[in-house]
């Protein structure tokens, strides 16, 4: 049976309300906010500073900013061992105890998701990438001196710590916010939600045609082609017997220092032979020459 969901009908599929931005200017990367996701991070390689925006009812507020420390290579991570910061859109996955760990961590440590899909179609390596605290006796840590982490002073990562959710909290790492007025996002965000809309009842209709039409020629995932993924779907998706398809909790953001790619996330229950999936679903897209959006890189989580 298809749980219920308190959701607005939109261009055949299901998705929650967006999020109005309060103040006259907002970074231009937020375009929507679901209300699952109540606080959000940037942090700025080129100021060092960590930026704290809080999202409640239909609002998102400026909450602050703290210094932070990054790689030694500075950022734009490549390769394991870089000793960069990755620049892009990653999620907190969870709380690690630093109890047993060098003091170098700190207080706290919180694990970021980075390789996610879009660096690993860019053949990026490397991981454990955290946001985590310092020596509390190292005293203040120059603004490039980790392994490519993001580093706090210990007091700012308590303040900040119950604000880290596992698979919620976004962190965006870029190396200069661009500030823009909130309503200046209204038509992109329009556009983003209505690709997503085609993505979601395509599925839903197993419409393959115009499924297929909405993934970039130069997509790839788990080492296939984008004309291999399109074989491997028309024999897996293009046979299941999908009856209904509701997309919630849609995140839209720009991605950082990437002109005309995004990312959306949403939250996604899949109806077939009256069995309900759910799965929260990524999808990147970016803008091709001719000016369409096109999935470019894809994920689950």
């Amino acid at each position: 049976m298809l749980r219920t969901f308190p959701l607005l009908l939109i261009a055949g599929f299901l998705v929650a309300p967006h999020t109005a931005i309060a103040h006259d200017r907002m970074p231009m990367s937020l375009i929507r906010l679901p209300e699952s996701v109540s606080d959000l991070f940037i942090a700025e390689t080129s100021t060092a500073k960590f930026h704290h925006f809080i999202h409640s009812g239909n609002s998102i507020s400026y909450r602050g900013s703290h210094y932070m420390s990054i790689g030694h290579g500075g950022e734009g991570k490549e390769r394991v061992g870089d000793r960069r910061t990755p620049l892009g859109v990653y999620f907190v996955t969870e709380e690690l105890s630093t109890f047993r760990m060098h003091e170098k961590y700190g207080v706290k440590a919180f694990p970021l998701d980075y390789p996610n899909a879009w660096d690993l179609s860019l053949q990026r390596t490397g991981d454990g990438i955290w946001v985590h605290g310092v020596d509390p006796l190292g005293g203040k840590r120059p603004i490039r001196d980790t392994d490519g982490c993001i580093a706090l002073p210990n007091e700012d990562l308590l303040e900040l710590a119950a604000e880290f959710r596992g698979n919620v909290t976004p962190v965006l790492i870029m190396r200069e916010v661009q500030w823009a007025e909130s309503a200046g996002n209204d038509t992109l965000r329009n556009e983003l939600e209505g690709v997503v809309a085609d993505w979601a009842t395509s599925l839903a209709e197993g419409d393959m045609y115009v499924y297929l039409s909405l993934y970039d020629d130069d997509f790839r995932r788990w080492g296939m082609s984008a004309k291999e993924w399109s074989s491997f779907s028309l024999q897996t998706v293009g046979r299941w017997a999908i009856t209904a398809v509701v997309v919630s909790d849609l995140l839209l953001l720009a991605y950082p220092g990437e002109d005309g790619l995004y990312l959306s996330r949403f939250r996604q229950a899949v109806v077939e032979a009256g069995r309900e999936t759910v799965s929260t679903k990524r999808l990147y897209w970016r803008r091709n020459t001719s000016g369409a959006l096109k999935i470019i890189a894809e994920d689950n989580g």
